[in-house]
């Protein structure tokens, strides 16, 4: 402002011509007229620096269109451009929408984005768990961090969803991650959508333990039912990104404040699961919502456990109380988990036992050893219906 202030005023002194003024001022002949007719137009102000939009621009996005896109943003302040897109396209297909750019930079402009802090990457570690392809291969499961509602009780949410469709199974305001709060809820849940193949939890409780193998009462009655176990590197959720990234929309959603009471925050989970389930895109299903890829399974839930059935080669043990098996002259510890459950001996060399539980492999045994050494990696080793242990069902 001062230097084209100064400009005009040395103008106005009539010392100079146009063309040495604006040679000495190092500006083009029509930026000096410009300043010189915006000075004599508006005065000082005329000298600021003007907006620089057009004033007609054909391919602005419409207001209607804008305004629809934000009322949707506030309503759902989690979701994305592509969701806000996909659910406004859902319910007025032949309006004009933008491209996800242009509502990023709508968001943006109307103070409805909140950066993300910066994230410390880790270096990832090697997986073992299975890729999933298809519905009902793998359900994952976890409890998401515990909070305390109006009462001061704390709710423990157990969340339980198919690994390949999103689908959200279970979402169970719990007081607390117990067997016996968590096994009643996988009953409903697999009387009402069927058996999965495997199930991917961590590595807490109930779903698993410090023992032998880490089984848990839980993950063994899993195992009588034919569902084969999955679990996360120890420290490392990211494994179970998907299910974690919902825990994070789950909590903004229904505990930012926590409800009243434990009765109340359960109503809030079943509103969102509806919406999760029904009406929110996912970019991992094209754009579709979870209820339109989810079937349930074919393998329903049995009236009995179907029992265990070892090779004839095998040695059969049954599980004390306290989770000991005898061997020869030895007592055996195996898990308190498998107190009351058959196991089974496989001899592999001269005085070298492989020890399994239905499908399993829990460790080795050589003679003479007080142990069981325990079997590192969680594999499912023989798969049920293989050469080796089997589940089968009685008629």
């Amino acid at each position: 402002m001062n230097l084209r202030m100064r400009f005009v005023t040395d103008w106005q002194r009539d010392c100079w011509t146009m063309t040495e003024l604006c040679a000495d001022y190092q500006i083009s002949r029509k930026t000096g007229y410009k300043w010189v007719d915006r000075f004599e137009t508006a005065g000082p102000r005329g000298l600021h620096d003007e907006s620089r939009r057009p004033a007609h621009s054909p391919t602005a996005t419409d207001a209607e269109v804008v305004k629809a896109l934000i009322a949707l943003r506030v309503r759902h302040p989690r979701w994305g451009p592509r969701k806000l897109l996909a659910v406004a396209a859902r319910r007025k297909p032949r309006a004009p929408w933008p491209s996800r750019s242009t509502v990023c930079a709508l968001l943006k402009a109307h103070g409805l984005v909140t950066p993300r802090p910066r994230r410390h990457h880790h270096a990832p570690v090697p997986s073992i768990l299975a890729p999933i392809t298809a519905v009902n291969q793998t359900w994952t499961t976890d409890f998401k961090g515990h909070f305390r509602t109006g009462d001061g009780a704390y709710c423990y949410p157990l969340t339980l969803r198919d690994g390949f469709s999103r689908f959200v199974l279970r979402c169970e305001a719990l007081a607390g991650p117990t067997y016996e709060a968590t096994r009643p809820q996988f009953e409903r849940a697999f009387a009402e959508y069927g058996l999965p193949e495997r199930i991917r939890s961590d590595n807490g409780g109930p779903f698993a333990s410090t023992g032998l193998r880490r089984l848990s009462r839980l993950s063994v009655w899993w195992i009588r039912l034919g569902i084969r176990l999955e679990r996360i590197a120890l420290g490392h959720p990211e494994q179970n990104g998907s299910h974690e990234q919902f825990h994070a929309v789950l909590k903004a959603e229904t505990a930012r404040p926590p409800a009243a009471n434990a009765r109340a925050q359960q109503q809030r989970f079943v509103r969102f699961c509806a919406e999760y389930n029904d009406d929110r895109p996912h970019e991992a299903l094209a754009d579709r919502v979870p209820a339109s890829c989810y079937q349930p399974s074919p393998r329903s839930l049995p009236t009995r456990l179907p029992p265990i059935e070892y090779p004839a080669y095998w040695e059969i043990r049954r599980v004390s109380t306290i989770g000991q098996v005898s061997w020869g002259a030895q007592t055996l510890f195996l898990s308190g988990a498998l107190a009351g459950q058959d196991v089974a001996f496989e001899e592999i060399d001269e005085g070298l036992w492989t020890v399994h539980f239905a499908t399993l492999p829990l460790g080795r045994y050589a003679a003479g050893q007080r142990r069981i050494q325990p079997i590192a990696a969680l594999t499912e080793g023989r798969s049920p219906g293989s050469a080796g242990s089997r589940l089968t069902s009685k008629p």
